[in-house]
């Protein structure tokens, strides 16, 4: 049996797509802002957890706050960011979804 803890936190940020080559999204070229959404899983071996949700959270908040919100973040797309945060070597991540405003983004796994 895998079991894994799940940590979620949020900001905000301002992105771009300058070579979005879709007519019907054009306006993602220009830079808009976002609620990025994050989740992260980590992997524990056992039911008292090796990891602490409330510790792996500020952890994961901390590496998030400084190194993203309320920044123009140019073109990094959601697999960007969750590629960043999956490879930080903050905390020994399987797994992260980045969101925009909470609804669509993508997932990136190290399985």
């Amino acid at each position: 049996m895998k079991k894994t803890i799940i940590v979620r936190t949020r900001f905000e940020g301002i992105h771009s797509w300058p070579d979005c080559p879709y007519e019907d999204v054009a306006f993602l070229k220009n830079p808009h802002r976002h609620e990025f959404w994050v989740e992260v899983e980590i992997e524990v071996s056992h039911n008292d957890r090796e990891v602490e949700f409330i510790m792996a959270k500020r952890e994961l908040e901390e590496y998030v706050v400084l190194r993203y919100a309320g920044e123009d973040l140019g073109s990094k797309s959601c697999e960007d960011i969750a590629e960043e945060i999956l490879n930080s070597g903050i905390l020994p991540f399987c797994s992260v979804i980045v969101l925009e405003d909470g609804e669509n983004g993508a997932k990136l796994s190290k399985e």
